[in-house]
């Protein structure tokens, strides 16, 4: 564990402790030219706050969107992303890489 790894759970630690609804999202797979590297991670809270990264800019807002959806429903999701012809002007990375995302909502206890 990298010590921003670290640093982005105990910021996670830390929003659950100041009541705050909290989901976390983790780089599980890579294809191609991947901006950010398995196990990258971004935390996300209820009201759209983050901190850290999965995929250098180009679709942590989707990312932070489907995080918000998680800490409402209570379940986790895994989310792809990459770049094909019939979706090049929607959220995609423009690096031409694929990448899967899985976002959980993270619990006190």
């Amino acid at each position: 564990m990298s010590s921003n790894d670290a640093n982005l759970l105990a910021t996670a630690s830390n929003w659950v402790r100041e009541g705050r609804k909290v989901a976390l999202a983790t780089v599980i797979e890579t294809w191609g030219s991947a901006p950010q590297p398995v196990g990258s991670q971004l935390v996300i809270d209820a009201d759209g706050n983050f901190e850290g990264s999965v995929s250098g800019g180009c679709v942590e807002g989707a990312v932070v969107t489907e995080a918000q959806d998680a800490i409402e429903s209570g379940a986790g999701k895994v989310l792809a992303f990459g770049v094909a012809d019939e979706t090049a002007w929607e959220v995609g990375l423009a690096c031409g890489g694929k990448i899967r995302v899985y976002v959980e909502p993270v619990t006190g206890g």
